[in-house]
């Protein structure tokens, strides 16, 4: 089940909290960098977050999966994190999340970005019609790489 997530709830917020960064430590050992900052974030800054988010529950009720996303203009949708809790990884959860914001949020534009030796996220945004669209060195010796998806407009 995908619900619409409230940060202002405390107890979703810390379940977030939790997924955020048992998924970012994983992100961090792959890519060898542990200052990844959604992995240092405390429960205050995440509640203070405006972006928009959408959870994953797994059959028993526990939140397992959930993606932050932003709507910079009318045509955008910015994926800024999509964390899955390690210990349900590789069961179709992240590409769910995926799934449902392009039906909420049927831009023509989609953005991500993920570090660039995070292979298991750069498979599944090439899998999903990404492009690699830029490359950065935020530390060094450590990229990201930036996907972009662009979809054809529709025809009346």
């Amino acid at each position: 089940m995908i619900r619409v997530l409230d940060l202002a709830d405390v107890a979703t917020a810390e379940r977030v909290l939790v997924v955020q960064r048992l998924a970012y430590a994983v992100e961090a050992a792959l890519i060898g960098f542990d200052g990844i900052p959604p992995l240092h974030e405390d429960l205050a800054g995440l509640m203070a977050s405006e972006e928009h988010w959408l959870g994953r529950y797994s059959g028993d009720g526990e939140l397992v999966a959930a993606v932050a996303y932003e709507l910079p203009d009318p045509e955008t949708v910015e994926i800024s994190r999509l964390v899955v809790d390690p210990a349900h990884a590789r069961r179709g959860h992240g590409r769910a999340l995926l799934d449902q914001l392009d039906v909420m949020e049927p831009r023509r534009v989609s953005l991500v970005s993920t570090g660039t030796a995070n292979a298991p996220a750069t498979s599944l945004y090439l899998s999903r019609g990404y492009s690699a669209s830029g490359v950065v060195e935020i530390a060094p010796g450590i990229t990201i790489t930036q996907f972009c998806r662009v979809r054809s407009c529709s025809k009346p």
